[in-house]
């Protein structure tokens, strides 16, 4: 699955180095993958495992360089442990750091650099990270379908 996963972001990316001046599409999917974005990291910080969940489909793949791949589940469990073990983690995207490209008849790929903070030893630490986000659209409805978080 990985491999489709690079054959679709090399596509994204050829595709949109042909046309250097966005369109109102690409200027309306920046803003709703944007606007998605914070809608999922808000339901993140405020450590809403249930309503976060429903940003993700059935089907994730969620790939972490030192995790490894976790599907929904194991994904779910996952955020019910870290919110447990580190109640004051928050997450904010990088500044300018945000890429957003189509996939034809599918949805979109964010790529960001994403900072997260928490207490530490008695001191705040911020670690920040790339990530990359394959949004299914389907009908008026944005889940993310895969995400690959590197650089840790």
């Amino acid at each position: 699955m990985s491999a489709s996963i690079c054959l679709l972001i090399a596509a994204a990316l050829a595709t949109s180095a042909q046309s250097p001046t966005p369109s109102p599409e690409s200027d309306q999917l920046i803003e709703t993958i944007s606007h998605m974005d914070t809608t999922v990291f808000d339901a993140f910080n405020a450590h809403n495992v249930d309503r976060l969940m429903t940003f993700f489909t059935d089907d994730l793949e969620f790939y972490h360089d030192t995790g490894g791949l976790t599907g929904y589940q194991q994904t779910t469990d996952n955020f019910r442990k870290l919110f447990a073990n580190v109640p004051d983690i928050h997450r904010d995207l990088a500044p300018g750091s945000l890429e957003v490209y189509p996939i034809k008849d599918y949805g979109a790929i964010e790529l960001g650099v994403h900072r997260f903070t928490h207490t530490e030893n008695g001191k705040k630490e911020t670690g920040s990270f790339k990530f990359l986000h394959v949004w299914r659209k389907a009908g008026d409805s944005w889940k993310i379908a895969r995400v690959i978080s590197y650089g840790h």
